[in-house]
């Protein structure tokens, strides 16, 4: 739990001036009004002790209040950088989302790469202590984030990954090399990367095969998705005439993705619609869990600006009880 400290502490020694203050008002208030002597108080019994009158003090009090907060405030009251360790669960993972031009097609809705997204996304959500990172592929590949904690910007980015920004066809092989050159030095126990995608590996300088090899030596563990319905998939293009349809067949290697899954000691998974595949990244969820012991700090923070934005507003309303309501003559 965070504490309050002082930068100054030995300026708190000031909040002595305080009972002089109040030894001060009592001697300046005996002096200034001057005792009044009646022959014959009867015609004051019954008289009630206005508000006014039971608040005549307050502006005094408020004043001594104010001087206190602002010795504390000038003594720099900060709280301290608290540590909390505890054990969570975390580890290190990778997508790789394929996002060549069959990625749209519409199989899926509104298309299979923003599926892949969106069930992503809830994916990443649930992950708050894990390290991820994404890589984009599609005739080549790139980190579209590198491995990170800051889910906000990961989000941001995965929210902006489109297709067509790259050469188009399928580097199943480049695009899970590059993930594994991402992870493969991290310290955490678990090691995982997930791998979409709705084709053949027809382009890229490294053999899938090959890149799932370095991926078991570093103990990286691949699950593959194969995204596409069976059979035929509507594909959209542009005409003079708009946007049209031509059903296309979903062609998807799913012996290389299952050999890739079980060289590294993963899984394929098989998603025909966008329930499957909220299902298909719920199991590895489940599966992927690792205890890590983890410490959790604090920033310092300095409050004392915050008490002298309350000093101000107490003077303030000290100086119109003293002008108005509670003014007193002399």
């Amino acid at each position: 739990m965070s504490q309050i400290s002082f930068q100054y502490p030995y300026l708190l020694l000031l909040l002595l001036t305080i009972p002089l203050m109040i030894v001060y008002q009592w001697y300046f208030d005996k002096k200034r009004n001057t005792p009044v002597l009646y022959s014959d108080l009867s015609q004051f019994n019954g008289a009630k002790t206005t508000l006014r009158i039971r608040l005549r003090k307050l502006p005094d009090w408020l004043r001594m209040l104010a001087v206190g907060l602002l010795i504390v405030a000038i003594a720099r009251p900060q709280t301290h950088l608290s540590k909390d360790e505890r054990s969570i669960e975390g580890i290190d993972i990778v997508l790789v989302l394929d996002v060549s031009t069959s990625m749209l097609a519409e199989d899926f809705k509104p298309n299979r790469l923003e599926s892949a997204k969106e069930v992503a996304e809830r994916f990443i959500k649930g992950r708050k202590s894990d390290n991820i990172g994404i890589v984009v592929f599609a005739g080549e590949a790139y980190t579209k984030c590198p491995s990170t904690i800051d889910h906000n910007i990961l989000l941001e980015l995965l929210a902006g990954t489109e297709s067509g920004l790259i050469e188009d066809g399928t580097a199943i092989g480049d695009g899970l090399a590059t993930a594994v050159n991402r992870i493969k030095d991290t310290q955490t126990k678990s090691k995982v990367i997930i791998l979409i995608t709705d084709g053949v590996n027809n382009m890229g300088a490294i053999d899938p095969l090959t890149a799932a090899d370095i991926a078991k030596e570093y103990g990286i563990r691949v699950y593959t998705i194969g995204i596409g319905k069976m059979g035929y998939a509507p594909y959209p293009y542009q005409t003079p005439f708009g946007k049209q349809y031509q059903n296309v067949e979903v062609k998807i290697d799913e012996q290389l993705l299952k050999q890739i899954a079980s060289t590294t000691g993963g899984k394929y998974f098989r998603s025909t619609k966008k329930s499957s595949l909220e299902e298909i990244f719920n199991e590895i969820d489940s599966m992927e869990k690792s205890k890590i012991d983890v410490s959790f700090y604090k920033q310092t923070k300095d409050v004392g600006q915050k008490l002298i934005l309350l000093v101000i507003a107490i003077l303030i309303v000290e100086v119109l009880l003293r002008k108005t309501y509670l003014k007193t003559n002399p």
